[in-house]
């Protein structure tokens, strides 16, 4: 398909941003267009056919990708629309995650949209507490939410506007102390036994395997892959940390096939239109697993990860150990494994036990 012999234009239709595409009446262009991508359609009423408009679509027709805060911008007063910008700014000077910066300037467009006409900077301790138990009592937004907007209009005050710290002395919601959720070792094995697609069980796998978070799966790369030292190099996750990570011996079979099968060229999982695999379709397909496996709990793909390290912890392996693997921080954080595993739990012994063996 030679991109010269089509023109695009992004347009909205049916509601979504989409490109147009225009050529020539030619059954040949049409074919091409066709077979590079399945998924183009025809529109009767804008005469063209057209293309979801996606970054992948825009890299691979060559056409500049949309910087979405500066859409977004557009729909904020003038008075605080540069307070967004210089979030943005600020955001990528510091190399914050792409994560984190969607958040953060997610969650100030929220109060910059509230604010309307009022100067965001002329805010004061008190009435940024009046909008999070705004937040709270009216919106009822959770601990993790409210946890973020903290962090990023907190962010925005002493990092953009360099006001000290303690203008920003505010009371922090509490965090519920939840146990990670996990799957046995037998659900598991259900999970990949009811996945047929080569590409999504191989997915699956390796996010199990390996302890990966879906993020860390859908980002590897062919070159991150050394089948002979038996090894996976982990690049850029959490914490910009880079780790490496065992291969699993008994996946090698599958992931040759996969290989052989859908010959990707850059990242080991791709999208229908090249780049990386999307987060949300992994997710999907997990959440498909589960329902043919008829396993029934509330869990979501990340259960993969804490499984393979509470099944590690009741293997014996070594707790330190462990927290290379996962790529913790702290000792703390992995610690809460010893929680959930049967085979720390199964060591108590009850007092009412020792009772009545004493005579």
């Amino acid at each position: 398909m030679e991109l010269k012999m089509y023109q695009f234009k992004p347009d909205v239709h049916q509601n979504r941003n989409v490109i147009l595409i225009f050529f020539d009446q030619d059954d040949n262009l049409k074919r091409a267009l066709r077979k590079r991508f399945k998924s183009a359609k025809w529109s009767a009423t804008k005469k063209a056919w057209y293309l979801p408009d996606m970054p992948a679509i825009r890299k691979a027709l060559n056409l500049q990708e949309v910087q979405v805060h500066l859409r977004k911008a557009s729909n904020i007063h003038p008075v605080n629309r540069k307070a967004y910008l210089d979030l943005n700014e600020k955001l990528t000077l510091m190399q914050y995650s792409s994560n984190t910066k969607r958040m953060y300037l997610a969650e100030f467009y929220h109060l910059l949209s509230l604010l309307d006409d009022y100067y965001v900077a002329d805010l004061s301790p008190h009435r940024l507490k009046d909008y999070f138990l705004y937040c709270v009592k009216v919106k009822q937004m959770g601990e993790r939410k409210m946890n973020g907007k903290i962090n990023a209009i907190k962010f925005y005050f002493e990092q953009v506007l360099h006001r000290p710290k303690m203008f920003f002395d505010i009371p922090r919601p509490k965090k519920p102390l939840t146990l990670p959720k996990m799957l046995s070792k037998t659900e598991v094995k259900s999970l990949f036994r009811v996945t047929s697609n080569l590409k999504h069980k191989v997915a699956l796998q390796l996010s199990y395997g390996m302890g990966l978070r879906v993020s860390e799966v859908v980002n590897l790369k062919l070159n991150d892959i050394d089948s002979k030292r038996m090894f996976a190099h982990i690049k850029g996750a959490k914490g910009k940390k880079d780790r490496y990570v065992p291969l699993p011996e008994s996946i090698l079979a599958n992931l040759r096939e996969y290989y052989k099968a859908y010959k990707p060229k850059v990242y080991l999982f791709e999208g229908q239109y090249g780049g990386a695999y999307a987060k949300s379709s992994l997710q999907q397909v997990f959440k498909t697993a589960m329902r043919k496996a008829g396993i029934k709990k509330q869990i979501g793909i990340h259960g993969l990860r804490h499984s393979y390290a509470t099944h590690l912890l009741e293997s014996g392996a070594d707790m330190r150990f462990i927290q290379e693997l996962l790529g913790h921080h702290s000792i703390k954080t992995t610690q809460v494994y010893t929680k959930v595993s049967p085979r720390s739990i199964s060591k108590i012994k009850s007092p009412l036990d020792t009772l009545m063996d004493t005579k």
